[in-house]
């Protein structure tokens, strides 16, 4: 079972960074461009991070596909960065378990900074992908 408590500081540090790129940024720009200027951001806070690292994706123990997630914070939680007025929750969700299972990762954190107000939620792999 995950001890969610011990991911607080990791997704605080990356929302705390993500608020600052929104309020110093708005909305409007390319994912890219928050990408970038979030990268900026964790390092001016001296919090690890890895951006765009590829992941191997396996089916049945083969490798098919190679998956890079937008951040990985503090090797501990996936940070998929969007960029959209509209959002289909359901679509993000899925694709953000999907990461997360894919990456053995037990947390991951959605920031979209597409709307005039920041949204942010954060995922806990489902219990039957978790490690024991």
């Amino acid at each position: 079972m995950i001890n969610v408590s011990e991911y607080d500081q990791i997704t605080h540090d990356a929302i705390g960074a993500a608020m600052e790129v929104h309020n110093e940024l708005g909305f409007g720009f390319l994912e890219q461009v928050y990408q970038k200027a979030m990268e900026e951001e964790l390092r001016a806070r001296n919090v690890p991070f890895l951006a765009q690292h590829p992941v191997e994706v396996s089916y049945k123990g083969k490798k098919i596909a190679v998956y890079a997630p937008d951040l990985v914070v503090r090797d501990k939680i996936i940070v998929e960065i969007k960029a959209l007025e509209i959002v289909n929750y359901d679509h993000i969700q899925v694709q953000i378990i999907n990461y997360l299972v894919a990456t053995k990762k037990d947390v991951g954190l959605y920031l979209n900074f597409g709307k005039e107000k920041l949204e942010f939620k954060r995922y806990i792999v489902p219990k039957k992908f978790q490690s024991s």
